[in-house]
């Protein structure tokens, strides 16, 4: 039973975590629809990444605790589907 919901939860995660890190590389302009969309995967995904970043320190340019996450929910996507 959690099996089955569990799974498509942490695919729609780390789709949502890649939509988060292609928007990252683009500027987005104040009051566009995509600027929106940015905003609703930042709501999505900081709760978590905000912690993590105070553990995980930076290396140089690259923001390792989103990588740290992203293997992470691979990892137990991986195992529990």
């Amino acid at each position: 039973m959690l099996h089955t919901i569990l799974c498509p939860v942490l695919v729609v995660f780390l789709i949502v975590l890649v939509l988060r890190a292609v928007l990252s590389w683009f500027p987005v302009q104040p009051g566009t629809g995509l600027a929106q969309v940015n905003r609703v995967l930042f709501d999505l995904t900081e709760w978590i990444l905000r912690p993590m970043r105070q553990i995980i320190p930076p290396a140089g340019m690259f923001d390792v605790s989103f990588m740290v996450l992203f293997f992470a929910v691979f990892i137990l996507w991986r195992v529990i589907c």
